[in-house]
């Protein structure tokens, strides 16, 4: 049985950090891209950032190129987002997702090429 489960969302200020976390199970961990995608109200679920666990090669949206940061770690099957200097505009539920459509080379980023998808946590920024 497949499970992806976030964990780490909040309310913080503006210029502060949050660390989301996304442990995943019932599947080979290590040759799969994890993604984070965040929706905000009345928008479209978008990607954030995905790490192929395979090799730790990684994407990240520009909004969020240099104020997040994934990491992994294979032996606990759970990758984390680390966000800093978070903006009111990172506020939405940020879900994880587990992608088999990954390789060397290709990271998706559309939602329609993740498979299993995690409950969701949700982050507020206040200015």
């Amino acid at each position: 049985q497949v499970q992806v489960v976030e964990s780490g969302g909040g309310s913080v200020q503006a210029g502060e950090s949050l660390r989301l976390s996304c442990t995943a199970s019932g599947f080979s961990f290590g040759s799969y891209c994890m993604g984070w995608f965040r929706q905000a109200p009345g928008k479209e679920r978008q990607a954030v950032a995905t790490v192929y666990t395979g090799d730790g090669s990684t994407y990240y949206a520009d909004s969020v190129t240099g104020r997040f940061t994934l990491a992994q770690d294979n032996a606990k099957n759970t990758v984390y987002l680390q966000m800093d200097n978070v903006q009111p505009e990172d506020t939405g539920m940020y879900y994880c997702a587990a992608s088999a459509n990954c390789w060397v080379g290709y990271l998706p980023t559309d939602a329609s090429e993740y498979g299993y998808w995690g409950q969701g946590t949700h982050v507020t920024v206040s200015s």
